[in-house]
């Protein structure tokens, strides 16, 4: 079982903070590609997770991704924010695109 270290950052309601994975350094052909020309990442992996969106009739709906989750996520979504010297993504669940099964970064 992986353990996953414990966030300074809580994210609230329907939200998620995720990690952002790194990006290939070569492609596919073998090129290394330099800092200016890569994408950034539509992959993370979920580090903290909110309770849950609240409905109209004042219920909490939990959320279906959890901490340890690999997301792909559209790609203009979220707020960038700086921990620690690492790069998160505080996102919604409704920007999650899909869950990685089976996938191991």
């Amino acid at each position: 079982m992986e353990v996953v270290e414990t966030m300074a950052i809580q994210p609230l309601g329907d939200r998620i903070l995720v990690k952002l994975l790194d990006e290939e350094e070569k492609s596919p052909g073998g090129i290394i590609l330099p800092d200016t020309v890569k994408e950034k990442p539509h992959e993370g992996k979920v580090m903290a997770v909110g309770k849950g969106r609240v409905l109209e009739d004042g219920t909490v709906k939990p959320l279906e991704v959890k901490v340890g989750d690999t997301v792909l996520f559209a790609k203009y979504s979220g707020s960038e924010v700086t921990h620690a010297e690492k790069e998160f993504l505080i996102l919604r669940e409704e920007d999650v695109l899909a869950v990685l099964k089976g996938e191991k970064r």
